[in-house]
């Protein structure tokens, strides 16, 4: 359902992606972490076609984000690692602007609107303005509106920072249940709790390379084999440091 073909950013001389090839099926939870600066967003903006490519494409579905990008985008919900909102909109008008923006009939986005609204605990707030929420309200509200037009695939950059408990539980659930439904979910995180507890599967990105992918069993293996990093546990946090040769610190 995605692929990552050979992909690529440079800026100058700096590699910021360097040749990246992932293939992720359909109904997969794919988690993608790393240290700071190790390129997560810069592939994320790639995929979804915020960035060109230097090098390398990214196919989404059956369509090439390069070659046809409103295909590509009309089958994906994005969500980026700051919410990107109009404050001086109300809940329900956002959502109903970006659901018009997706060409969702009038009748059934009103429909859509009220369930997100319900499922992210904003029903409450719904006719205010956006400039009145929360950070963690209006990072539901983001996330509520990638989901309104129904994609099939869904990336999410960061999704949980700044968000409150609640939306946090509410979210956790939700992919869940959508990746249970066939939804593709492609998830950086910085929350290693969140990464063990969702993904089917987890990418290691370490300067713009990937170090290595797999369950988090196939992970773990990995990292048993670096002898020289003790005390070694099974958690993923320990996991992550032992592969990326780090020693502390958030991902």
């Amino acid at each position: 359902m995605i692929r990552c073909v050979a992909l690529r950013k440079t800026y100058g001389s700096v590699v910021a992606v360097d040749d990246l090839d992932l293939e992720i099926a359909a109904g997969e939870v794919f988690g993608f972490i790393g240290p700071n600066g190790a390129g997560k967003t810069t592939t994320i903006k790639m995929m979804v076609g915020i960035l060109s490519p230097t090098s390398g494409t990214v196919i989404l579905g059956d369509y090439d984000i390069r070659e046809a990008p409103e295909a590509a985008k009309a089958m994906t919900g994005y969500v980026p690692d700051q919410p990107a909102l109009y404050d001086k909109l109300t809940g329900i008008e956002f959502l109903r602007f970006v659901g018009g923006l997706y060409g969702v009939a009038t009748d059934v986005l009103e429909e859509r609107c009220n369930d997100l609204l319900e499922e992210f605990g904003l029903v409450d707030r719904a006719f205010e303005l956006i400039e009145t929420y929360s950070h963690g309200m209006k990072q539901r509200l983001t996330v509520a509106a990638a989901l309104v037009h129904r994609p099939r695939i869904l990336i999410l950059d960061e999704p949980m920072v700044g968000m409150d408990p609640q939306g946090g539980l509410a979210l956790r659930r939700l992919l869940s249940a959508l990746a249970a439904s066939g939804v593709t979910i492609f998830l950086s995180t910085h929350s290693l709790a969140v990464a063990e507890e969702l993904c089917d599967r987890i990418a290691v990105l370490d300067g713009g390379r990937i170090v290595v992918v797999g369950s988090l069993a196939e992970l773990r293996e990995r990292a048993a084999e670096r002898p020289d990093l003790e005390p070694f546990d099974s958690s993923l946090e320990a996991v992550f440091l032992s592969l990326t040769g780090t020693t502390g610190g958030r991902v």
